[in-house]
């Protein structure tokens, strides 16, 4: 198959480290299929970006080639906090031109919107003007945060009931989307994926060594961006209550975003500046030695999908504990689960574990899939959806 997909979550040249996990599954379904990617971005991101690097993104760089995919970047203006009903039309209009000359050039059998709105509603549109089936692939907060944006209710309930299908990481997610009267047929469960090539267990003191992690306290670990839904300030506040009971650690958050200034306040006003570090972003090559350094992993998220981070850890034997949300109690033993929002809980589990270094998370019996498995069973949907499109069009003269 020819697969033309289409979404923000992607790696760019401003944003090298954003959203891994489609590259990979972009890049597994490579392997066996013809892919090209239409990664738009945001017009506020860029300049923010050349502000801060003053690197600028000439037009020649827009398109370039990426593990073997030919990937599109155009601009996608929209009026920021503002129309939110209205970003679909924006993001349409931003990359019309771009996404008709690579059908045009590519011939696709087939678009896949990865994120629901804006990406997974333009994707209907556009694809619907080439004549072309669609799919649109759902990750979490997409579907999960609607009731903040009522605006964005309406415009994504429109693209999963026009898609050809659904696909979600998780069958909480699935539930959801046929809560919205998407019809259960066209709804597909994939699970994301692991690349266990590199994700895999090694001793714990062999990974702090390249690291050149120094301390002998037991580390607590965050991979993630540095946003609300992420539920820091809960994790901070629970840190806050382990150093009252005595215990050892220390902890390192790995990512960037918009809460980092925030954040670093609280971590001081709470004494933790020498026990907590945020340490930016880091390449995905990078992730898997911080995960087997770690003692434990941490996501106290007030919303999610299945997350690849605590997949990642899985895939690396390092225990986790993470919030009852979502797709996670999929995934999780019940012992690592705690109630989103109550650091109290997080701080009693988190001390549990690290007073109990067998515990593993491979008590779970979620069976972490690789890349290439992952990108399979979408692959099988995708073909499902081409080869019904196929039936029910005319064949031309």
């Amino acid at each position: 198959m020819r697969i033309l997909a289409l979404t923000n979550l992607y790696p760019n040249p401003y944003q090298p480290h954003r959203a891994t996990y489609n590259r990979q599954q972009f890049r597994a379904l490579a392997t066996e299929h013809d892919v090209q990617v239409i990664a738009p971005i945001a017009w506020t991101g860029e300049w923010s970006a050349r502000r801060r690097t003053k690197q600028q993104l000439l037009n020649e760089d827009r398109k370039r080639l990426c593990d073997g995919m030919v990937i599109h970047h155009p601009r996608y203006a929209f009026t920021p906090k503002m129309l939110r009903g209205w970003y679909g039309q924006f993001l349409v209009q931003s990359i019309r031109s771009c996404f008709h000359e690579a059908v045009r050039e590519f011939r696709p059998d087939i678009v896949l919107g990865s994120w629901a709105y804006p990406d997974g509603w333009a994707a209907v549109r556009l694809a619907r003007e080439a004549g072309l089936p669609v799919a649109i692939k759902v990750h979490g907060s997409d579907l999960l945060s609607l009731d903040e944006h009522p605006a964005k209710l309406k415009r994504t309930t429109q693209a999963l009931k026009s898609a050809d299908a659904v696909i979600t990481v998780s069958q909480h997610l699935a539930g959801r989307a046929i809560e919205m009267d998407i019809d259960p047929s066209r709804v597909h469960v994939i699970y994301n994926g692991v690349d266990r090539s590199v994700f895999h267990p090694v001793p714990r003191e062999t990974a702090r060594q390249q690291l050149s992690l120094t301390s002998s306290d037991p580390l607590i670990l965050f991979v993630g961006n540095l946003v609300p839904v992420k539920g820091l300030d809960v994790l901070i506040n629970a840190l806050t209550t382990l150093v009252k009971t005595g215990q050892r650690f220390e902890c390192v958050m790995v990512g960037d975003g918009p809460l980092k200034a925030e954040l670093q306040t609280q971590i001081d006003a709470s004494g933790l500046t020498e026990r907590v570090r945020m340490i930016g972003a880091r390449p995905l090559e990078e992730l898997p030695l911080w995960y087997q350094s770690a003692n434990l992993v941490v996501l106290p998220s007030w919303s999610e999908g299945v997350p690849n981070v605590l997949l990642e850890a899985a895939a690396c034997g390092t225990p986790f504990v993470a919030s009852n949300v979502g797709g996670i109690p999929e995934i999780a033993p019940s012992d690592a689960l705690v109630t989103p929002g109550d650091s109290t809980s997080l701080a009693e589990r988190i001390g549990a574990f690290l007073d109990s270094s067998h515990r593993s998370t491979s008590d779970s019996t979620f069976h972490t899939r690789s890349w290439n498995e992952s990108a399979s069973a979408m692959a099988n949907v995708l073909r499902s959806v081409v080869t019904a499109h196929t039936a029910r069009t005319p064949m031309a003269g």
